[in-house]
């Protein structure tokens, strides 16, 4: 199946929009932070700034087959870690093993940049709209807030579990991907040629934000991969999701096309490694 799958275009936005109704039913209103509530949920800030009009499948597909072709390579890298460390939890170990491991950036990614300046020139105020509310709540709240989905279902224990692991999930990818990031030092796009994004500003001689791998797209694999084996009706929904976040950063240069799959790449690993080491899932059934 398409990780953007036509079936689920156009209503990812309705599944967000009553899962934060659903919640607010079973969790109550919106926390009023001014006024001495606790640190908003990702139910909370998504309600308070709901999704607009995203991308078209047309837009997002390729970026979705890009990202799908690294699923086979993800899990020969898990197989590896495997049949060296065997199956238990060892998340200092994996962290040390997969800096290690990961490939550097290609030699071609500077290349890259024709298809970014092409994405940059197709900009619109809808597309830069959709590009940054993915860029604000891609990275962690809407894959909560599908943990938060997942775990209504469940019993009280099971439902709190649940959440635990998604952060689990996102904790273990932002890790990686940071230490990865310092370890390849390759600039972001706009970094190269700040035309791309006049809204940032750039030094001279600056460096980072260092790029490869990408932090939304290693988040979004590693809560795909997670969320979907344990739900896999909605698993359609998270694969386009991920699709959608992964394409909004290359749409506004913060990503060359290889940063993402790098980063799926990464998000993918990490999702198998926690099925394994926290679920019990088999690795030859991955």
């Amino acid at each position: 199946m398409s990780r953007g799958t036509r079936a689920w275009q156009g209503r990812h936005r309705a599944t967000l929009a009553a899962i934060v109704a659903l919640a607010a039913v079973a969790g109550g209103v919106v926390l009023d932070v001014a006024n001495g509530g606790s640190k908003p949920s990702a139910k909370d800030l998504i309600a308070a700034d709901p999704p607009p009009a995203l991308f078209t499948d047309t837009q997002v597909d390729p970026t979705a087959h890009d990202v799908a072709s690294v699923r086979g390579p993800a899990r020969q890298l898990l197989t590896s870690w495997v049949d060296a460390h065997g199956t238990a939890t060892d998340d200092q170990g994996f962290v040390r093993w997969v800096e290690g491991q990961f490939p550097p950036p290609p030699a071609d990614l500077p290349a890259q940049m024709s298809t970014v300046k092409a994405l940059a020139g197709q900009r619109t105020k809808v597309g830069v709209k959709a590009a940054t509310w993915l860029e604000t709540h891609g990275k962690k709240d809407v894959w909560k807030l599908y943990a938060h989905d997942q775990g209504e279902r469940l019993d009280a224990s099971h439902g709190k579990a649940l959440k635990k692991e998604e952060k689990a999930a996102l904790k273990l990818a932002k890790t990686l991907a940071d230490a990865l990031g310092t370890k390849f030092g390759s600039s972001a796009p706009y970094v190269r040629q700040p035309t791309l994004r006049p809204d940032h500003k750039v030094a001279a001689g600056q460096k980072c934000p260092c790029s490869y791998p990408s932090r939304h797209a290693a988040a979004g694999a590693a809560s795909e991969t997670l969320l979907g084996h344990l739900q896999p009706a909605m698993d359609p929904e998270y694969l386009h999701e991920e699709a959608e976040i992964d394409y909004s950063r290359i749409y506004m240069a913060g990503h060359f096309p290889g940063d993402i799959t790098a980063g799926a790449l990464l998000g993918d690993l990490v999702g198998d490694y926690l099925l394994v080491t926290r679920q019990g899932v088999d690795p030859a059934s991955l």
